[in-house]
């Protein structure tokens, strides 16, 4: 936790180049030991107790969701979305609230398109839970962004949680988990690829882990070049009737085919990804957005 604290408040004055060689080198040696949980955790394919199948007898999930991370990444967000409507797609884009200058017309577009826009953290400098004063005192902030902007769910920056602390969200979902993660800086995972119920005294939310491997992670950090991986944890979650939760981040997308500078990639493993969704798996998925799936799941599982 001091080693994570530390990271994050020099973390600004640390060149982008240099954060990404250092996450890199410290994947890598990681990597070599977590080939048994990572992509796949074996044990996160058992379906909850009381599980009944997905809407109309479809035989998995997908979610889709973007966190923007920058204004470089909210000025990418609508080719984004465009993109993902060409295909038949909708997501949940998260915003932070005091980190940039929110657009307001980016989010009437998204609301006008039936997307789903959704708070992520407050500032995204990683020092949320820093202490429960710390967190108290950005709760009342959150909240007032979670109301104006209408939002039903909540993802931590940086994917740090507290599952017990966030019931003081005006939230009906989180999506701050994973099924397995272990490069995250909060490494222990739900183990699951199922959404499960946080429940306290009278407030009760839905955790939606993400559940597939970040776009950050398998293209800038790792270096990969196709989107085998993606596809390999995907039809292994598709084997086991799932929730295929996807977060990925326009910040480091290239949309425009020139050379890719140290943290982005190509949008067309993004792109080749819904293809191959809506190729291989015609008519057995249900695509849902976060609040669909937190509803169904209260109202069905809760």
């Amino acid at each position: 936790m001091i080693l994570r604290d530390l990271y994050y408040h020099i973390r600004p004055i640390i060149p982008r180049p240099l954060q990404v060689a250092l996450r890199k080198k410290l994947l890598m040696r990681q990597r070599e030991t977590c080939s048994n949980v990572w992509p796949i955790d074996r044990n996160a394919g058992v379906a909850p107790a009381g599980f009944k199948g997905w809407p109309d007898g479809k035989k998995f999930a997908v979610v889709l969701t973007h966190d923007i991370e920058t204004a470089r990444g909210q000025d990418r967000s609508k080719r984004l979305v465009e993109l993902e409507m060409g295909l038949g797609f909708k997501s949940t884009i998260n915003f932070v609230p005091e980190r940039y200058e929110i657009d307001e017309e980016l989010q009437k577009y998204l609301n006008d398109n039936e997307f789903e826009i959704g708070v992520h953290g407050l500032y995204h400098d990683g020092k949320l839970y820093n202490s429960k004063k710390t967190f108290d005192k950005r709760v009342i902030e959150i909240n007032k962004y979670i109301h104006r902007w209408r939002a039903t769910g909540f993802r931590s920056p940086s994917m740090h949680s507290n599952l017990d602390w966030i019931h003081t969200l005006d939230i009906d979902y989180d999506s701050s988990t994973f099924d397995t993660d272990p490069f995250e800086p909060q490494a222990e995972g739900t183990g699951m690829i199922f959404p499960f119920v946080a429940r306290r005294d009278s407030h009760t939310y839905i955790e939606l882990p993400y559940t597939m491997p970040q776009d950050i992670t398998l293209f800038v950090i790792i270096g990969e070049d196709s989107i085998d991986i993606w596809k390999k944890k995907l039809d292994w979650i598709v084997e086991h009737g799932g929730m295929m939760l996807l977060t990925t981040h326009p910040d480091y997308m290239n949309f425009d085919e020139n050379r890719c500078v140290t943290d982005e990639y190509p949008v067309k493993y993004y792109s080749e990804l819904l293809e191959y969704i809506k190729e291989r798996y015609k008519g057995q998925y249900w695509q849902a957005l976060c609040k669909d799936m937190a509803r169904y799941w209260k109202e069905n599982f809760s």
